[in-house]
């Protein structure tokens, strides 16, 4: 149930729901203190019913708050109000890579923008230990100013495991606590094959969900699609998607490199370090390609 517009959390006001996933209801709120717009993520009350649920969450939370990054999306806190437990965030005004849909008619030069300062947060939060776990084009924003942003990290690892979203051809986020083999934590069409079969997740799953990201950036089309989160979850296990070329023309030989190394269902043939990824994305950039030439074809 959604929290009603004017309801005060603490010395928050909520103004309005903007999003609802598997980790929680997003509402953009009104600082009355400092006067400025936030983002509340109102957690499930499942999550966080056991003590030991709590102190993962605040640890995670705490994790996560401590990055200080341009491309991610600054904590503020982690609160509880009315019995409502909710973290309140920087509001970015903006879009998300799903909504805004970058590889419609986008210049290479822009992707690649985008792409690095993904890659470049990421390193950031590896280098402190933290893995995003659920790395998708709904939890990259992109501001007005055309500031990269990138949403929850780290949260995923204190999410209950029961799916939370409803399903939508490989959309659904799957969440489980990751403290041992055998749970699932991730989205299906991003998720690395580690993920969707239980096993081991480091930071090289995350580059595998970069790669998913970049292609869908690049192709405008999922790498993994599927009629169910269980037929993604498959194809991510089993199958190797068509070569960006095949879908879209002018796609330097270089960057296709990169998206397959990055996809390599094997995590030892992976990119070993998503700071390797950057270095790349940036020489592509150096390059001064002017523009993806041409637009997507479809392929029989």
């Amino acid at each position: 149930m959604s929290i009603p517009p004017g309801t005060r959390l603490g010395p928050y006001e909520i103004v309005t729901l903007v999003g609802v996933g598997g980790m929680g209801q997003v509402y953009r709120a009104r600082d009355l203190r400092l006067h400025r717009d936030v983002a509340i993520k109102v957690l499930p009350a499942a999550w966080l019913a056991d003590d030991e649920k709590r102190a993962r969450f605040v640890h995670e939370a705490r994790a996560a708050a401590a990055l200080t990054h341009p491309n991610i999306v600054t904590i503020h806190e982690i609160d509880s109000a009315n019995g409502v437990d909710f973290i309140v965030m920087e509001y970015v005004r903006g879009q998300s890579l799903d909504t805004r849909g970058l590889a419609n008619g986008a210049r290479l030069p822009d992707i690649l923008r985008v792409a690095t300062a993904i890659a470049d947060a990421l390193a950031a939060a590896h280098s402190r230990g933290i893995i995003h776990r659920d790395l998708k084009p709904a939890n990259v924003m992109v501001s007005n100013e055309g500031v990269v942003k990138i949403l929850d990290f780290g949260l995923a690892k204190i999410s209950s495991d029961a799916a939370l979203n409803p399903p939508d051809a490989g959309q659904t986020t799957l969440v489980a606590p990751l403290t041992r083999v055998g749970t699932i934590a991730g989205t299906a069409a991003y998720m690395s094959p580690e993920q969707a079969t239980g096993g081991m997740v480091d930071a090289r799953s995350d580059i595998f969900s970069f790669g998913a990201v970049l292609y869908e950036m690049v192709t405008g089309a999922r790498a993994f699609p599927g009629g169910t989160p269980a037929d993604t979850m498959l194809s991510v296990v089993r199958d190797q998607p068509k070569a960006p070329r095949a879908l879209v023309s002018g796609v330097p030989d270089t960057l296709e490199r990169i998206i397959s190394r990055c996809l390599q269902k094997d995590p030892r043939q992976r990119f070993q370090h998503i700071d390797d990824v950057r270095v790349e994305l940036e020489e592509i950039r150096n390059d001064a390609i002017p523009s993806l030439a041409g637009s997507a074809s479809a392929t029989p």
